[in-house]
């Protein structure tokens, strides 16, 4: 897949999944649903920051230009699904009324420590 349709498709879904996430806070009761409504709200809200945090983390390392293309689109795939999660998982946490200062600490240190062993494993390229 060229860059040029993977960026085109990438812009669409997540515009798709944003629509997708408006629409199931507009028409789907939480209460009514049951587990199905929160599953579907925090799925497309995943989906949706996952697509737009990759795609934005993509455009500001083209910007920056430090690495091969391809690499900079795994990058920030990857961190996008981190932020996607982090995200995610504070709602749910404060849903819950869990989310105190401390956990979303050891989840942020979580994933930073996750991306950091895969930038320490990925293979080096030559710029």
């Amino acid at each position: 897949m060229t860059l040029k349709k993977y960026l085109n498709l990438m812009t669409i879904l997540t515009i798709i999944c944003w629509l997708a996430w408006v629409a199931v806070i507009i028409f789907i009761n939480p209460r009514g649903m049951g587990l199905i409504g929160f599953i579907l709200f925090y799925f497309s809200l995943f989906l949706a920051i996952l697509g737009a945090a990759s795609l934005l983390g993509f455009i500001i390392r083209t910007r920056l230009n430090l690495k091969p293309i391809f690499v900079q689109v795994e990058l920030a795939f990857r961190q996008g699904i981190w932020l996607g999660l982090v995200i995610v998982s504070m709602l749910i946490l404060k849903g819950l009324d869990l989310l105190r200062w401390w956990n979303f600490l050891f989840l942020v240190l979580f994933f930073v420590v996750l991306e950091f062993f895969f930038l320490s494993s990925q293979r080096k390229y030559k710029v």
